[in-house]
């Protein structure tokens, strides 16, 4: 393969399946705005579907994903960006159970893809809670608190259960 070139064999499932996505595709008359009018900041595992987790589809809201469900720089933009122009008024901050995130030290993660594949990563800040109720109270202050929040919208925490799908409502 030639530098900079697809690696094509490493998608070709991923684009045979998108061939077949393509020949019933129906989302083409949805615009940008979330018209549920709803964000959700969950995190990246793979057992989380936001949508239907809140009986929703594709169109209806905005999905913000990062390991952890850590409410980042990058996600307080992207929020400023979905109030302000793309029809968000609610955002529901989901972290879940049985987290990696929550599972770990800072230092022991660091040092895990140091000891299995010989790269230091200490420059950068993986986010690791050892309490999650309280990084979800502090991750939702942070959004409300934001000085470029848009006045009016309701943000909400609540912890995904990956074994029985449930949200619980945290107060915060």
């Amino acid at each position: 393969m030639k530098e900079g070139q697809f690696p094509s064999d490493a998608f070709k499932d991923a684009l045979a399946a998108n061939d077949e996505y393509v020949k019933n595709f129906k989302y083409r008359d949805l615009t940008g705005v979330a018209s549920k009018g709803i964000a959700i900041v969950t995190c990246m595992d793979s057992r989380i579907n936001p949508l239907s987790v809140i009986g929703m589809r594709s169109g209806d809201a905005k999905i913000l994903r990062n390991a952890g469900a850590r409410v980042t720089e990058d996600v307080l933009r992207t929020l400023v960006l979905a109030t302000y122009l793309l029809g968000v008024n609610r955002i529901l901050i989901m972290p879940h159970t049985n987290c990696r995130m929550a599972m770990s030290e800072e230092a022991d993660i660091h040092n895990l893809i140091e000891e299995q594949y010989g790269v230091d990563t200490r420059s950068l800040e993986f986010r690791t809670v050892s309490d999650q109720n309280k990084a979800l109270v502090t991750d939702v202050n942070r959004v409300r608190s934001y000085p470029f929040s848009r006045k009016g919208v309701e943000v909400g925490g609540a912890i995904y259960d990956v074994a029985t799908g449930k949200i619980t409502p945290v107060d915060c």
